[in-house]
């Protein structure tokens, strides 16, 4: 676990490229790597205007399958490469006419090494190093002098869900050191990575956080408290002390549901907030979307558009679902769809009840030993 100067070097693990592409969390750009039929190359994407176009970023020679790009809202990509199996090397790309320009930052020099989802500030941009007994968190643009480590969370954590929008609260999901069921927990980065547990639904249950909207509190978890065994997505508000939920509506029989966005700007009403959910099938095909809300019974299943860079898009407060599509015809494009009006009653034949904003205290509170609900088949 070293920052090292930067060098170049050849690549080395090619792994599969990812299909979607990053978003910023204020929707201003977008970036991913592209590939021109015979070169893989960083493309951003913005996304703010009428309508969406795309810059290539091509370095001086094509990237590997395996390079991550994340955008900043000042318009700038960062890009790491992997060089020599362990180092992580990372650049800032912007175009500079027909050229792209490029601003080395350094290295880290690790194992493993996955970027986080982009800062809420839109400017740094962190990566996470999980060890077998501890996890290193990294501030790999934004800082002063290139890579700074920035915190040591004991366990091995994986995810990655910001919790303010100062870039400051993280939470991880961890995994303790000697064993045990993994727990979410909040990492304070300015305070040297001091730790607090977030989620806890049981003590023997395995709790993820998956996706938490800022504006009302609403989160997405992952956890097998409702069903021993059998992971389940469940809804919740941070802060609340009302019971994580685990609606049927969130269950598709042999495949895997997976939220990657929510409504913004519904300030303290979390039960209206629109969803966006990945759903995957239990044979290899094509993804498809779903579309719920807390208050609602009842989630809409729709084909995904064609060509989208599956599991990413964005809403806006109207409630707009933005997909970013790429096909023979349109090299960047947005599909958008509407989210459905909600339904009532919920499924168990009760509206479901209204539940308080997030609080305005400056760290989360814990949702803790709150009794489940959404046992009955209908919850």
């Amino acid at each position: 676990m070293t920052a090292l100067a930067l060098e170049t070097a050849p690549e080395m693990r090619p792994r599969p490229p990812r299909a979607g592409c990053v978003i910023t969390a204020d929707a201003s750009y977008a970036a991913r790597l592209a590939h021109d039929g015979t070169s893989w190359f960083p493309q951003r994407w913005t996304l703010d205007g009428p309508e969406p176009y795309a810059v290539p970023l091509p370095g001086r020679q094509p990237e590997e399958p395996d390079t991550d790009v994340l955008p900043l809202t000042d318009g700038r990509v960062l890009i790491r490469r992997r060089a020599d199996g362990r180092r992580h090397l990372f650049a800032l790309l912007y175009p500079t006419g027909p050229e792209t320009g490029e601003v080395p930052l350094g290295a880290v020099e690790c194992g493993e090494l996955d970027l986080l989802p982009p800062s809420p500030d839109g400017r740094s941009a962190y990566a996470l190093e999980p060890g077998e007994k501890s996890t290193h968190v990294w501030l790999v643009a934004g800082g002063a002098f290139g890579p700074e480590h920035v915190a040591e969370v004991p366990g091995r954590c994986s995810g990655g869900v910001w919790l303010d929008r100062a870039g400051r609260l993280l939470a991880l999901d961890r995994e303790p050191a000697d064993g045990g069921p993994v727990k979410t927990v909040a990492v304070d980065l300015e305070r040297g990575g001091e730790v607090t547990p977030l989620l806890q639904i049981t003590e023997e249950s395995d709790d993820r956080l998956l996706i938490a909207d800022l504006d009302s509190g609403l989160i997405l978890v992952r956890s097998d408290a409702a069903t021993p065994g059998a992971p389940r997505l469940g809804w919740g508000v941070l802060g609340s002390t009302l019971p994580v939920r685990f609606p049927q509506a969130l269950r598709v029989a042999d495949c895997t549901v997976t939220p990657f966005a929510v409504q913004p700007g519904q300030t303290l009403l979390p039960e209206s907030c629109a969803v966006a959910l990945r759903i995957d099938g239990p044979a290899e095909g094509a993804p498809w979307l779903g579309l719920w809300r807390p208050s609602d019974g009842t989630m809409h299943q729709l084909p995904a558009p064609a060509g989208w860079l599956t599991g990413s898009g964005f809403w806006s407060r109207e409630g707009v679902l933005s997909l970013p599509c790429v096909t023979r015809e349109v090299s960047c494009g947005l599909a958008r769809v509407s989210a459905p009006e909600p339904s009532v009653p919920a499924a168990d034949g009760q509206p479901a009840p209204a539940v308080p904003g997030a609080p305005s205290a400056p760290r989360p509170v814990p949702l803790g030993q709150a009794p489940l609900g959404g046992r009955k088949a209908g919850g």
